[in-house]
């Protein structure tokens, strides 16, 4: 049995797999479609692996095409591991379409969720205004809604959702999570279905997309949505640009509704320089990096080690997607 991952990810792991792997022909991948095993160059008629772990370092390598090229011109994959949280990509959907079982990555789910929370809480305590006033040398009270008296709409009760919603919690906020069922979430005081979703919305002082991009979700924040919700709320959207109807948005941000909005996604990545968004006031952006905390990479690792070996064993997986998360 072949595995084929990254040289920079197989030399972070390979201390960790050794005592597990047996006789597993491990191949790295070193450039585009250049691999080696044990130290060796091999020629690509050699590479048809059963499992495929792809890396946020093969993603910033230009490794990807290579990795995923093995799956789909190949006859032998049986697993991938990517670094992926959603898999709206249409890629995922061609490898899942081959039979491959494909699985998640929640290691970026605690980046997010802090993410999430340093800028719903620097935008509801009066921060930006007290430097104002320390700037002009002005001693002047400023009073604020304390962030235990807000009402938060979690879109998404995923992996991300999950951490965000353990995070909120913890500041005692009401939390409403809108999932695909009304089955109670965990650490929901209201769990919702999208079809409650507009009723939700002129209560709530924060209002977060977290969830995965697909024909029903798609431009879920449009003209109704915005017109739907509470004067000076705060709208973050961690989950994918697509999400987001960006024109509609700028008519509600004209509205006060919402009165900021925090992206981290957009329709179009890297955001074209003569958008909109850059210079609007009330925007904050940034570039698809929410997931870029220092903890991330170790916990992506580790959870390739664990379901490599679950795999090997023959047992469960971890965040193992179902083809109707890819449209199959």
């Amino acid at each position: 049995m072949q595995l084929l991952l990254s040289a920079t990810a197989y030399e972070r792991v390979k201390a960790r797999i050794a005592p597990f792997v047996g006789e597993l022909d491990i191949v790295t991948v070193t450039g585009p479609d250049s691999f080696q095993r044990n130290g060796q160059d091999i020629s690509v008629e050699e590479v048809d692996p059963e499992i495929v772990w792809t890396t946020l370092d093969a993603y910033g390598g230009g490794l990807l095409p290579t990795l995923m090229g093995r799956i789909l011109k190949g006859s032998k994959t049986q697993w991938m591991q990517t670094f992926n949280a959603g898999l709206d990509a249409p890629i995922f959907k061609s490898v899942m379409a081959k039979g491959v079982r494909l699985s998640k990555s929640n290691a970026q789910a605690v980046a997010i969720a802090e993410y999430v929370l340093a800028h719903a809480l620097a935008l509801i305590a009066p921060i930006a205004a007290q430097r104002d006033l320390q700037a002009r040398k002005e001693w002047k009270s400023t009073p604020y809604r304390e962030i235990s008296q807000t009402r938060w709409t979690l879109v998404g009760a995923g992996a991300i959702g999950t951490e965000i919603a353990r995070r909120a919690k913890a500041f005692g906020v009401h939390l409403t999570v809108v999932r695909h069922s009304d089955k109670p979430a965990e650490m929901a005081d209201d769990t919702i279905t999208m079809a409650g979703l507009p009723q939700a919305l002129p209560q709530s002082d924060v209002v977060v997309l977290a969830c995965a991009l697909n024909d029903d979700t798609r431009d879920m924040a449009d003209d109704a949505f915005f017109e739907a919700m509470k004067p000076g709320a705060i709208l973050i959207n961690i989950g994918r640009g697509g999400l987001v109807d960006e024109d509609a948005l700028k008519r509600g941000l004209d509205a006060d509704k919402p009165g900021y909005a925090v992206l981290d996604v957009f329709q179009v990545e890297p955001l074209p320089a003569d958008s909109w968004m850059w210079d609007h006031p009330n925007v904050r952006i940034s570039a698809h990096t929410s997931n870029s905390g220092q903890g991330t990479p170790a916990r992506g690792d580790q959870l390739f080690v664990d379901n490599l070996q679950r795999f090997l064993a023959g047992e469960p997986l971890i965040n193992e997607a179902s083809p109707s998360e890819v449209g199959l």
